[in-house]
């Protein structure tokens, strides 16, 4: 099959996604496919054959290890020539329609979001994983927030927050610290902080400026990192997360070696069974497909507190669905070829 692997783009996940996109294309030649890897913003930008000939240019490594730094995005635009706003760069689109499918390696805001699953959609271009819909609710943490709490899934008490410099004294006085400040449509734990004082809050606030202004404040819980893939409908074994240091934020979640992944998770019989079917009432409530991660925070008791679901997790050297497929025997090609596969029969229904 000819496929795209389409990644980077200028979401501040883009470095993550450079990653995941140059393992999939990797793994895709492997496979015996004629797999091109893309970046969306930049497009095949100084190329000038044949679009179907860019195929079989070799996949480059050097986006393979993810960079400890978020992007500049304010220089990434600036790399690009001209001041076109268009998202997709040159010759993107054309290749994509020249393709059998396009592979979603995108995360964050511009490809997980549900905009350019929408723009597939309208040109009849297949693609991996959730439609258009469900991407754009799973994205925004507050919706989704809002339409799993009444299926009975416990999620920490929370606020959306849109606000400015000035509006930052009043909501330091008013939320209930300790809680987590994150951003509401992100990911990558960019821009999420952990607040147990109120200076910590203000600091973590005016930080949230830099990232929209808009928020979510959610109340701090106590318990273990616990992570849930669904591939295919069924949810596969959980993960556990033990940052070595602070709590499992971008940096932690890159660098190898700066958190411990235990898979499956070591946890009792019947915590296993609550997190994986808290996992699939988000999964089905937003009506995902192919495949999604749930985040977790499991107290004590085992109660699972859902923090978040993402619809095109992470495919880097250290990211969690590939840990937990290869738990039930699914090794990284076998698990990039069911993501197709699965993709193919979603978009013919």
């Amino acid at each position: 099959m000819k496929i795209v692997v389409l990644a980077g783009g200028l979401s501040p996940e883009r470095n993550v996604s450079l990653s995941s996109g140059t393992m999939i294309a990797h793994a895709l030649r492997r496979l015996g496919h004629q797999a091109a890897l893309v970046d969306l913003y930049f497009g095949l930008a100084g190329w000038e054959g044949p679009v179907v000939d860019y195929f079989d240019l070799p996949v480059t490594d050097r986006w393979k290890q993810v960079d400890p730094q978020a992007p500049d995005l304010e220089a990434v635009r600036a790399a690009r020539p001209g001041d076109s706003p268009n998202q997709f760069g040159p010759g993107v689109l054309e290749l994509c329609q020249a393709a059998d499918v396009v592979f979603l390696a995108l995360h964050g805001t511009c490809g997980e979001d549900g905009r350019v699953q929408a723009a597939f959609d309208l040109m009849g271009i297949p693609y991996t994983g959730s439609g258009y819909v469900g991407s754009a609710l799973a994205m925004d943490k507050d919706l989704t927030k809002r339409l799993v709490a009444p299926l009975g899934v416990k999620t920490p008490r929370w606020q959306r927050a849109a606000y400015t410099e000035k509006d930052v004294d009043r909501l330091t006085s008013t939320t209930p610290v300790p809680c987590v400040v994150k951003p509401v449509a992100s990911g990558s734990s960019i821009g999420v902080s952990i607040a147990r004082t109120k200076k910590e809050l203000h600091a973590a606030l005016v930080e949230g400026l830099h990232y929209g202004g808009e928020c979510v404040l959610e109340q701090y819980v106590a318990g273990r990192e616990i992570q849930v893939a669904v591939l295919a409908g069924r949810a596969l074994p959980s993960i556990e997360i033990i940052p070595s240091d602070g709590f499992y934020d971008y940096a932690n979640k890159y660098q190898p070696g700066a958190a411990r992944e235990v898979c499956p998770a070591p946890i009792p019989p019947a915590w296993e069974e609550a997190v994986g079917q808290a996992a699939l009432t988000v999964y089905r409530a937003l009506d995902l497909a192919v495949y999604a991660r749930a985040d977790f925070i499991v107290d004590e008791e085992g109660t699972p507190w859902f923090l978040e679901i993402n619809t095109l997790p992470g495919m880097t050297p250290t990211s969690l669905v590939p840990q937990e497929a290869a738990a039930v025997g699914i090794g990284y090609e076998q698990l990039c070829q069911t993501i197709i596969d699965e993709s193919l029969k979603a978009r013919r229904g």
